[in-house]
């Protein structure tokens, strides 16, 4: 693991960010300084990861009537049961749910209630007053109104104060009606997309064992979304007249989510709980990748190393194992040995921004101004897929300023200061990219939009 720690600030004060780079996850923890026990929640960004929700998520969406590149993802670090819809069309899942799913059917269930949600308005009443706050923004609303669900009212006042003063309200409370119109909601999308609805009948179970735990140790998704007997027994009543209560999960689903499982356990938990679980002589893909990743946090590259290259081997198609070998390359000091395998990533999976971000990446930290130009086409090209990555248009504006192209850089750090919230920064940068590039092109109009969006923005 490696540690930047003036990379973002994503959440106003009194709630400090820090980046942390784990392998191929970028994860940007939000400490709160309310008490010295306060929560500690992250973001997590994983190409593969995030693949694998959207495979997951494509399907209901489209039979929701939702357009699925409208739809924001993000991944919450966090040991806890939750999953939520907030800001209008955001989805945050939490790692806790994700790994104590026992298969995709749970999460795909899960994904298709909070659909229901967001085509049901559901957060109508909030959306004008969240939708243009940033991820984090929302996340320190939503950890404060779940602190002041479970009895924290002090926490959850201090927290939603650092989060654009939200008030206390506990606005993830659904009523019983709205979880009875998001599960008939899910219900209807699985069956347009002849999905069984079993996984969330069996979600409901794991909702279930929470009933007998004391709020205190309560999930926060068990305290947001009330289980009752009737929303059992209308998905059971569904499962029974369904007829895709027996359609089984694909090779491709089970897969996916034993590896997603493996991935996150084997980068949050300790190596050595990692290599516990996943043992020796298991030689499922799913658990050699754990291991292969739990042996390169050690760090341990002579087991490491043999491990991916065997998955390598068997699967030269796949994007996510070039990646990790060349992310244990990379962390070890074998730049240049690592190019190759972030090109093959590249190649395998052209549409993926962060793969496209990571190489990027690399090609700078070589240190030849020959591979600048090539750095700066990958991060161009990430940037077209997700503009609202901060870290990419910091590295863009690092392979702009090595380059000579003065004006590109400030522009690209104009674009990342406005997003990371320095609208000090953002002006600096924007007036420095407006003076030195060409006016009338459309990179001196981009540095007139970043200051108008400053003038927008100014409090009234």
């Amino acid at each position: 693991m490696k540690l930047i720690n003036d990379l973002l600030k994503l959440i106003p004060k009194p709630i400090t960010v820090r980046l942390l780079i784990l392998c191929a996850f970028l994860v940007y923890p939000a400490f709160v300084p309310v008490k010295a026990d306060a929560q500690k929640l992250s973001f997590i960004r994983d190409a593969e990861i995030e693949n694998t929700i959207r495979s997951y998520s494509t399907p209901i969406f489209l039979a929701a009537g939702l357009e699925p590149s409208a739809i924001n993802i993000y991944l919450v670090n966090d040991k806890t049961l939750n999953a939520f819809v907030a800001g209008g069309q955001k989805l945050f899942l939490n790692t806790g749910l994700l790994i104590k799913s026992k298969n995709a059917g749970q999460v795909i269930g899960v994904i298709a209630h909070e659909t229901g949600h967001i085509a049901g308005g559901h957060l109508s009443g909030m959306r004008d007053a969240m939708k243009n706050s940033s991820a984090a923004n929302i996340l320190a609303m939503v950890l404060g109104g779940l602190a002041t669900m479970g009895g924290r009212g002090d926490v959850g006042g201090a927290i939603i104060a650092g989060g654009q003063q939200m008030g206390t309200r506990s606005f993830l409370k659904y009523s019983r009606t709205q979880e009875g119109a998001a599960d008939a909601a899910a219900m209807r999308f699985l069956e347009a997309t002849e999905q069984s609805a079993m996984g969330m009948l069996e979600f409901f179970e794991i909702l279930g064992d929470q009933e007998l735990l004391s709020v205190k140790r309560q999930d926060p998704y068990y305290r947001s979304h009330p289980l009752t007997r009737e929303r059992i027994h209308a998905v059971s009543a569904f499962i029974a007249r369904s007829r895709y209560t027996n359609i089984p999960q694909s090779p491709a689903f089970k897969q996916s989510h034993a590896r997603m499982k493996a991935k996150l356990q084997a980068f949050i938990d300790p190596p050595s709980r990692t290599l516990r679980t996943y043992k020796e002589g298991d030689n499922r893909v799913a658990a050699r990748y754990a291991r292969a990743i739990a042996y390169y946090r050690r760090p341990d590259l002579m087991r490491a190393i043999p491990l991916i290259d065997g998955l390598i081997n068997e699967s030269p198609a796949d994007p996510y194992f070039q990646e990790l070998k060349g992310q244990m390359l990379f962390e070890n000091g074998r730049i240049s040995e690592s190019v190759p395998h972030y090109e093959k990533a590249v190649m395998l999976a052209p549409g993926s921004p962060l793969l496209h971000r990571a190489l990027g990446r690399v090609l700078i930290e070589v240190g030849d101004p020959a591979l600048l130009t090539r750095a700066i086409s990958n991060l161009v090209t990430a940037i077209g897929v997700d503009r609202t990555d901060a870290f990419t248009w910091r590295l863009l504006g690092t392979a702009y300023g090595k380059a000579g192209k003065m004006g590109e850089s400030s522009l690209a750090l104009a674009e990342e200061a406005l997003i990371v919230g320095k609208p000090a920064d953002a002006r600096f940068h924007g007036e420095r990219a407006a003076s030195l590039l060409k006016q009338g092109t459309a990179g001196w109009m981009q540095a007139q939009d970043v200051l108008h969006a400053l003038e927008n923005n100014k409090p009234k």
